[in-house]
């Protein structure tokens, strides 16, 4: 004959894999993005040319530093989806219905 699992002890079973997923959303930013984006070196010379180049370097930086930020907010988003449907999924159901 056999036997069926304890609800409590079924869900025991998927705390391990849960733990796992929990520490993709954990996981460290690469060692450069913890040093943030440097700005652009200022121009040595005094021409219109040099600080064109400057500002489009300054632009290329600030482009740098915006991309990190939505990717990190994009991260830190589809872990608390995650969050809200596993802890949605969790929740006990009177009679397996509720």
């Amino acid at each position: 004959m056999k036997s069926v699992p304890r609800p409590a002890q079924m869900r025991l079973w998927t705390l391990p894999p849960m733990l796992l997923a929990c520490a993709a959303c954990v996981s460290a930013p690469p060692d450069e993005w913890r040093e943030g984006v440097p700005g652009a070196a200022l121009p040595a010379g005094q021409s219109l040319a040099d600080w064109m180049i400057f500002g489009d370097a300054q632009t290329g930086q600030l482009d740098k530093s915006n991309d990190r930020y939505r990717a990190a907010v994009g991260i830190v988003e589809r872990c608390e989806e995650r969050d809200r449907q596993a802890v949605k999924a969790s929740r006990s159901r009177l009679f397996g219905v509720f």
